[in-house]
Formats: C-alpha cells, structure tokens, sequence
C-alpha cells in the first residue's frame, strides 16, 4: 500500500511541475518547426497562449510558453507567418495564465 501511495505521490508531484513549454522565435519559415498565425479574436484561435515570464516554468504542451533566446535551448521553433492559411496552428495570445489551453484539440501533435 505505501508502494502504491508513493507512485501515485509522484505522478501527481510529476505533473504538477510541468506547466509551459519553451519556444523559440526564427527568422525564416523554413528554420520552424510550426509555423503559426496569430488571430485577432479567442474564437478564432487553435491555442490560446500565455506568456511566462521565467523559464523554469516550461515543459508542457498546455499554451503557457516561454519565449527562450536562444534557439538551442527551445523545444519548438515557430515562425509566425503573415497569413492564416500558411499556418499550421492558429494562436490567439491571453493575459492570464489560467486561460491557456488547446480550444483545437487535433492540432495539439503540431506542438509535441
């Protein structure tokens, strides 16, 4: 039983931690992993986005990203592009973090 509690300890503690994801802005469509357009309103959106502030708030794949300054230390390279049909994911940026999220779920592997 105490086995059990402690696996169940640290997949809560394990999961908890993780809550944003590194990203890296280039300079040209054919450096990105994603390509992304941003949309004018939340409806529109695949993901909204929050930006965090510090980097050692990064690791998922929730819409809470970390813009890094260097392009070796991201987990994706986005390019935003200028049109909404050149994009892979549509992203709409939030002022809370507790907004974030996928609201297209079947885009969500664009950003693993």
């Amino acid at each position: 039983m105490k086995k059990f509690l402690l696996l169940v300890a640290l997949t809560f503690a394990g999961t908890s931690a993780v809550n944003a994801q590194k990203v890296y802005s280039v300079d040209a469509e054919y450096k990105a992993d994603v390509k992304v357009y941003v949309v004018d309103a939340e409806y529109k959106a695949d993901l909204l986005v929050y930006k965090e502030n510090a980097e050692y708030k990064a690791g998922d794949n929730d819409g809470k990203w970390y813009f890094v300054d260097a392009e070796y230390k991201a987990k994706k390279k986005i390019y935003f592009v200028d049109a909404e049909y050149k994009a892979d994911i549509k992203i709409y940026f939030v002022d809370a973090e507790y907004k974030a999220g996928w609201k297209n779920s079947s885009k969500k592997a664009e950003m693993y």
